[in-house]
């Protein structure tokens, strides 16, 4: 595969040739829908992340080319090919489809974009970019987040183009802009973010004059909305290594501003007020609850594991005695988890779940020598509900202690909570604890039309239930005959 600028000193070696090559060989979509632009006269490459990927042997069926070709003719050439059409991003100049393809002896199904040469740049008072369409891949390829993504493969002649080095990059494993890290950042102040999740993602170092780059303009991620700044965040909580992201986010500020509970988390630490360093500690939690995941990333349990402890700043209390408390600082973070997804925008529901078991992460604690009663065990169930299994993973994950003496009792003491749930699901149902009698019997036994007082009823039978677990209809009947004669 011949390199289209000679004057780069990169060349692929013959792994390399072999790798890009069993690309595009097994991917025959891609050279189908190239012969396809240069009938109707356009260019077309697969480009950026494709490249990249192909290059570290870990691409997938998501395909992302770059054409001459607009918007609009774009759309001409894949409709009458593709399987499928959408045109989420044209406004960007980009164009999905979806198509079927023989690769082998199997049929596969490749996920492609198709973007028109771009540049974009914001404006200081925008939130959106403004998007102005190029001539050439060059042009392009300048405009790219980083080297690693700034290289291309023209099709059908398989001419890769590597204008800025991306390849010697990508061999030293380092993520560097293809012009100044100011221009890049002006243009598009998520890149700064972009360079966090790729360092995670990728396990690449940041150069120097980058993250320089990233503390002099963290203010400029303001004017970035809170949508995009948050699916970059997902994406980098989701990755091999977010730990190394979200410590490049604190070191350069950027975290201050998007989610500054994190670089809270550092409190100082003096020779008479001894305790866990809380953000290390946070991190440590997010590694150890990815290592119980086990069908693949859960940004639920993520989000939780990172954010368990935000409490603890706002509750700090020195007591007489030296040491530190954080009384309450799991219902305090649950408030504060609420306040800054919301913000992000995240979804109701994952706020609700990751603020939900902030709000249980200690409630273990209260099981102490494995003497709860098998009221306490119900309303553990009852409380965590559909989140159990993520609520066990986070609270084995909250252990950091060094002392394997004190680690090994905590870890047998919620084996021992996780077994007496077990019997007691075997026995009870606790996954749908009801009360034993529904409001339509509590209004016959009452004698009483709807209303509040069916509710009230209700609730006596559920914590009735909670405490002494299943009853039988005739002394639940009289139970709560005994409560309404106590009402009245």
């Amino acid at each position: 595969m011949p390199n289209a600028n000679e004057d780069n000193p990169s060349a692929l070696s013959q792994v390399q040739h072999r790798a890009v090559s069993e690309l595009l060989r097994v991917s025959p979509a891609a050279d189908d829908l190239a012969r396809r632009f240069q009938e109707a006269g356009f260019s077309l490459a697969l480009v950026g992340g494709s490249v990249r990927d192909a290059l570290l042997g870990r691409l997938g069926n998501d395909l992302d080319f770059t054409t001459d070709a607009r918007p609009e003719d774009v759309l001409k050439i894949v409709r009458p090919w593709a399987d499928a059409v959408w045109e989420v991003g044209i406004a960007f100049g980009t164009v999905g489809c979806q198509k079927e393809a023989r690769v082998g002896d199997s049929e596969q199904s490749f996920q492609i974009e198709v973007t028109t040469y771009r540049s974009e740049a914001y404006d200081r008072t925008s939130r959106k970019p403004e998007v102005s369409y190029g001539d050439s891949i060059e042009e392009d390829l300048v405009r790219r987040d980083f080297t690693v993504n700034a290289m291309a493969v023209a099709l059908p002649e398989k001419v890769f183009i590597d204008p800025h080095g991306g390849l010697d990059d990508l061999e030293e494993r380092v993520l560097r802009t293809p012009g100044t890290p100011e221009e890049s950042f002006s243009d598009d102040p998520l890149r700064m973010l972009r360079a966090a999740r790729f360092a995670a993602q990728l396990d690449f170092e940041v150069a120097p004059e980058v993250v320089s780059a990233m503390k002099a303009m963290a203010e400029r991620i303001d004017i970035v909305s809170a949508e995009r700044v948050r699916d970059e965040l997902n994406k980098l909580l989701l990755s091999a290594h977010p730990r190394q992201g979200l410590a490049l986010l604190v070191d350069t500020g950027l975290a201050e501003r998007v989610l500054p509970e994190l670089p809270a988390l550092r409190l100082e630490r003096d020779e008479h007020h001894r305790h866990k360093d809380v953000y290390d500690h946070s991190l440590i939690v997010l590694e150890q609850a990815m290592a119980l995941e086990t069908d693949g990333p859960d940004l639920t349990l993520r989000l939780a594991a990172l954010l368990h402890d935000i409490g603890k700043p706002k509750t700090r209390r020195f007591e007489g005695d030296g040491r530190v408390s954080f009384h309450h600082h799991e219902v305090v973070g649950a408030k504060m988890v609420k306040k800054r997804m919301t913000a992000l925008k995240y979804s109701n529901e994952l706020v609700k779940d990751v603020s939900r078991l902030v709000e249980l992460h200690l409630r273990f604690h209260g099981y102490g020598t494995g003497e709860w009663t098998d009221s306490a065990v119900r309303r553990y169930v009852r409380d965590a509900g559909p989140l159990l299994e993520r609520l066990h993973k986070l609270t084995r994950s909250d252990c950091t202690t060094r002392n394997k003496r004190k680690a090994n009792a905590l870890s047998r003491a919620y084996d021992g909570l996780e077994e007496r749930i077990a019997r007691l699901q075997e026995q009870e149902e606790l996954d749908s604890i009801r009360p034993d009698l529904d409001g339509n019997e509590i209004m016959e036994v009452l004698d009483v039309r709807p209303g509040p007082v069916i509710g009230q009823a209700y609730k006596f039978l559920l914590e009735l239930r909670l405490e002494n677990g299943p009853m039988e209809r005739e002394a639940a009947v009289a139970a709560l005959k005994e409560w309404w004669a106590a009402q009245n």
